[in-house]
């Protein structure tokens, strides 16, 4: 994630607004409200991949109608399926819209370009099967490929207008990232820090988010070991878009080591000042200039101070690997384990080194006061995978446990700066020496969660199980809606209750195009995509001789706080859910992270594996 200095001196006068189309007044029908003018095309908002055969279809039509209207679905060749009637639903305080909703769940008929027309308008085709949400799954998981460093990204892989040679390596101006100084006053060494992912639309890569994105892809593969009936072949070895397919090792283990060998190397090394602990961060000197494949980028990259935030992601994460990667390469399984005591301990003798909110220079500062949430997820994961007395007592002795409210936030269950529902996740889930209570303690604090994310999406008419606090919508709001999906979709496997897997599949309605602004969130998937986010090398809007952003990059969102000039000029008076445009420098409502990719490829694995009428309707 960046800030605001990385558009210092650029030129943002090349970056046209989209065209105001017939569709402008649907998003103007609050009485009073000064709203900016946006082309959302048909009123008529549905999930533009599609809906499982046997999951709930839903969707919501935009109109100043106060009574219902007759909506009518259409197969491609024309001919009517089914029909029936909306229901009102008022205003959307998301969006100021007033709209109306539609259920067609009792269609089953499985098959391709599906419409919805209600008053002459026509929604964008979709689908209706078992199978729709593989490539999903596939296109979320290579974003990790995609945004490696220190490795040749080939063609063979991911096609030749996104191959690149290697960012940051060995033969890279100042050797890259093999060869690290610190800042000034930060220490009086290098490091060897290579290999990770490029955090987001900077080239940076932070501890704190790669903690909690390299936990969610091995959570991703987890649950496939965790819970029956759970699709473990599709994330197997062989099946990914990664060089090391055919090792015998899960491809999304291989993917989720390329970043945890990174964080072990950002650990201090014995005999030196604060060993154990993890340096925050690695950047650029100065900001990156825009745009820059990662092999041309020439400045000195530099370490910034150790923290307890990323010395606590560094244990949580490298013991949840310990445990994953113990069948398959003991060695490193032991490595990841003995580093993440050591970060532990280091943690624990210093608990309040804190990052700087001022450290903005070259990248995003990540700066976190509150740790009690980073303690409690090292010490689940750790008691987890040792059943050591002492890590489980850091965990029951915890003031957020028993707490879902503090564990899952209602606005976003988790984030790189709120990490406790990690912990709390893989307690309920993953074997561990917890009692029979505690367990059952454990997933009534999931399920209570859950219960609160499954009432903000029945109430919600776009079924977003989403609710930030006032109403305002953050930055990244797309990914606390998917962490939300999270905990439903978790919810759902503990309990097999239906409201839960609604929820689930309502958020993907919105995210695929079910929304305010009829947008799909995710490039290449739904026929209003978002292709212009922010990121360095995928330029296109720039500079026409670079990619766009490749299939399954998640945009942030809708953020009200419009941290960017171009959002600024743009998106002034926006109500909450509006406050998003698909343009290359709007880099609060537009930009790509790991942190962001990584639950919406756990989702995708789950909604993935629902085919095959396994998605029950909710009251069935």
């Amino acid at each position: 994630m960046v800030a605001a200095a990385v558009v210092a001196g650029l030129t943002l006068g090349a970056l046209a607004a989209p065209a105001a189309g017939a569709a402008d007044h649907h998003a103007r029908y609050a009485a009073g409200t000064a709203a900016p003018r946006v082309d959302t095309g048909s009123p008529v908002r549905v999930n533009q991949v599609g809906y499982l055969t046997h999951g709930p279809k839903k969707g919501t039509v935009v109109t100043p109608a106060t009574k219902p209207l007759t909506w009518t679905l259409r197969a491609a060749d024309g001919t009517q399926r089914a029909s029936g009637t909306t229901t009102p639903a008022g205003v959307d305080p998301s969006s100021r819209q007033h709209v109306q909703t539609f259920d067609f769940s009792e269609v089953t008929d499985a098959g391709k370009g599906y419409t919805i027309a209600i008053g002459g308008k026509k929604s964008e085709p979709f689908a209706i099967g078992d199978h729709l949400y593989d490539s999903l799954r596939g296109d979320a998981l290579a974003y990790f490929y995609h945004n490696r460093s220190g490795i040749k990204i080939d063609a063979d892989l991911v096609g030749s207008e996104y191959a690149r040679p290697a960012g940051h390596d060995r033969a890279a101006p100042h050797r890259g990232d093999t060869d690290v100084p610190c800042v000034k006053g930060g220490c009086d060494y290098r490091r060897d820090v290579a290999g990770g992912w490029y955090d987001a639309g900077d080239q940076g890569k932070y501890v704190v988010n790669g903690g909690i994105s390299v936990a969610q892809l091995m959570s991703a593969y987890e649950r496939t070991q965790t819970t029956k009936g759970a699709d473990a072949a599709s994330l197997g070895d062989g099946r990914l878009r990664v060089p090391e397919r055919g090792n015998g090792v899960p491809d999304i283990l291989d993917e989720a080591r390329w970043e945890m060998e990174f964080l072990l190397r950002m650990q201090v090394p014995q005999g030196k000042p604060l060993a154990g602990m993890a340096f925050h961060k690695v950047h650029d000197k100065q900001w990156t200039g825009f745009p820059t494949r990662p092999d041309q980028d020439r400045q000195q990259r530099e370490l910034h101070k150790p923290s307890t935030a990323a010395t606590l992601n560094l244990a949580a994460s490298a013991a949840q690997s310990a445990r994953l990667f113990k069948s398959y390469d003991p060695e490193f399984a032991a490595r990841c384990l003995h580093g993440a005591r050591t970060a532990w301990d280091a943690a624990k003798a210093h608990p309040k080194v804190f990052a700087s909110d001022k450290d903005s220079t070259g990248g995003g500062a990540y700066g976190d006061r509150y740790v009690g949430d980073e303690f409690y997820w090292a010490a689940a994961e750790l008691f987890i995978t040792t059943g050591d007395h002492g890590y489980a007592k850091a965990v029951l002795d915890s003031p957020l446990h028993r707490d879902p409210g503090a564990l899952f936030p209602r606005g976003g269950a988790m984030s790189w700066a709120s990490t406790a529902g990690l912990g709390a996740l893989d307690l309920a889930t993953v074997p561990n020496k917890l009692t029979a209570q505690q367990r059952a303690e454990a997933r009534a604090m999931v399920t209570k969660a859950a219960d609160r994310y499954a009432a903000d999406s029945a109430k919600s008419p776009y079924g977003v199980p989403y609710a930030p606090k006032d109403g305002q919508y953050e930055w990244g709001s797309n990914s606390q809606v998917l962490n939300n999906m999270v905990v439903l979709a978790t919810a759902h496997d503990l309990t097999g209750k239906p409201r839960y897997l609604d929820a689930v599949l309502r958020g993907m309605d919105y995210l695929l195009g079910g929304n305010p602004l009829n947008q799909s969130y995710v490039t290449g998937h739904g026929e209003r995509d978002a292709h212009n986010q922010h990121h360095r090398f995928w330029a296109h809007q720039r500079d026409h001789r670079l990619p766009r952003p490749a299939p399954g990059s998640l945009a942030g969102g809708p953020n009200s706080g419009l941290q960017d000039p171009v959002a600024k000029k743009k998106l002034k008076g926006c109500a909450p859910a509006m406050c998003y445009t698909d343009g290359l420098m709007a880099f609060s409502t537009n930009e790509i992270t790991i942190n962001w990719n990584a639950p919406l490829a756990w989702v995708a694995s789950y909604v993935d594996g629902l085919g095959g009428g396994t998605a029950e309707r909710p009251g069935h």
